[in-house]
């Protein structure tokens, strides 16, 4: 009973601390970025960069891709937890289930932010920005 209660514990500090640094880590999010552009940077850029930003920030971060990668990372990382155990049992799938799905899920969070920042770029060179980077 105590190793059931060790391993449920040790499963949701591992949850909880993925979940934090995978949520700290999009937090400023690509939608943020403020391109460097070669010309004025004046009203007209101030509002088109805000629209764009708002237009990045609808690619959400838990996107069906996020999903898919976080479901492919738990079903490696049950069977790696599987694997590693010395008795096959529910708590070693699971519990490599979950850092599988944090490890994958939150890779694919973080390729999102890049997307988002280059939806960005994107955005404003079609309004008519020289933007360099």
């Amino acid at each position: 009973m105590t190793s059931i209660k060790t391993n449920t514990r040790n499963i949701s500090v591992l949850l909880i601390s993925g979940a934090a640094l995978t949520l700290t880590a999009c937090a400023s999010g690509g939608a943020a970025y403020r391109p460097i552009v070669d010309g004025p940077q004046d009203a007209k850029y101030s509002a088109d960069l805000g629209e764009c930003r708002q237009v990045a920030e609808s690619r959400d971060y838990l996107n069906s891709d996020t999903r898919t990668s976080a479901l492919i990372g738990a079903g490696f990382g049950g069977l790696i937890g599987l694997a590693e155990a010395d008795e096959a049992n529910i708590e070693d799938f699971v519990g490599g289930a979950i850092v599988g799905a944090l490890f994958g899920g939150g890779d694919r969070a973080l390729e999102t932010r890049g997307e988002r920042k280059h939806i960005v770029l994107n955005c404003m060179a079609g309004r008519g920005h020289r933007v360099v980077g």
